[in-house]
């Protein structure tokens, strides 16, 4: 028996105001060209040994440059007579002789100085007294060069290696400071409360809290750092020294040997870069941790 009514008039009425229903129609997934561009937003996968690709291309265009005679030997040497003049020097000994100088120079001032500037950045990152005494006499040395401070340094502690270290330890003690310092006033302070909540120790608060809260700051102003003492190193080695790659330059400036100057340049820079390098591995490991751009 038929009741005559259809389907649409047995189901209940829908009120005035109520949302319509979402249309499985409308409901279209995103585009995969959008997700893409989505993804290109940031920098992309790192390069395998793209550090070097930068100065890679700064040789070839050396290269070229002297090849197409755009360049001056005699105010920049060739690249492959500045490989022969270190293949010679290497020979003679000179080259291994005066690095291992240098060496010794910068790894006594840079342990010097990165000591001084974390006990220095502890103590007035910690401690309210200890920053109204610490800061300002760093904040006034960092408004002064390092090597402006050589004529006085000479001075107090001669020409002798003491004053080449102090420089070089001045250089260094700065950039660790300051970004330590940075890294401690910039800790969570709800991590502080916890840490007092559960009743931490002194050195239990140092080990979880600060140590972590302040490596970031830390192994940023060591990157500043090696760069501040292979600057220093280059200055000190030519005022009245005996040694070091510094003085094989400016031996080879008073002879008009440019090759050998841009050895010493090359080998500078290749210290520098291997350096920084290294702060930049210790960086990654020690903060693996962390999500970043930089992967």
């Amino acid at each position: 028996m038929s009741t005559g009514l259809s389907k649409e008039k047995l189901a209940p009425a829908k009120p005035a105001d109520a949302a319509p229903e979402p249309s499985p129609e409308r409901e279209t997934p995103v585009p995969v060209a959008r997700l893409r561009a989505r993804r290109r937003l940031g920098p992309g996968r790192p390069i395998p040994y793209g550090w070097a690709l930068g100065p890679l291309l700064l040789l070839a265009v050396w290269s070229a440059g002297s090849a197409a005679g755009l360049i001056d030997p005699r105010n920049i040497s060739e690249p492959w007579t500045v490989v022969t003049t270190a293949n010679d020097l290497i020979a003679q000994g000179r080259l291994q002789s005066n690095l291992w100088t240098s060496a010794q120079r910068v790894l006594i001032g840079l342990l010097s100085g990165v000591a001084a500037g974390l006990v220095l950045a502890l103590v007035s990152g910690l401690s309210r007294l200890g920053e109204a005494v610490i800061d300002g006499p760093v904040q006034i040395k960092r408004a002064i060069p390092s090597l402006a401070l050589i004529p006085l340094l000479i001075l107090w502690f001669g020409i002798g290696e003491s004053m080449k270290i102090i420089t070089i330890a001045l250089a260094v003690l700065v950039p660790v400071y300051i970004h330590t310092h940075n890294g401690l006033r910039t800790i969570d302070s709800r991590y502080v409360e916890l840490a007092e909540t559960v009743r931490l120790r002194r050195h239990q608060f140092l080990r979880h809290v600060v140590l972590p809260g302040a490596l970031p700051g830390f192994l940023l102003g060591m990157r500043f750092a090696v760069t501040n003492a292979w600057l220093a190193l280059v200055v000190v080695e030519q005022v009245n020294a005996t040694s070091g790659i510094g003085y094989m330059m400016e031996l080879a400036r008073t002879y008009g040997q440019t090759e050998v100057i841009i050895v010493g340049l090359v080998v500078y820079g290749l210290l520098g870069l291997v350096s920084d390098g290294a702060v930049r591995l210790a960086e990654r490991r020690a903060l693996s941790w962390r999500r970043t751009l930089a992967g």
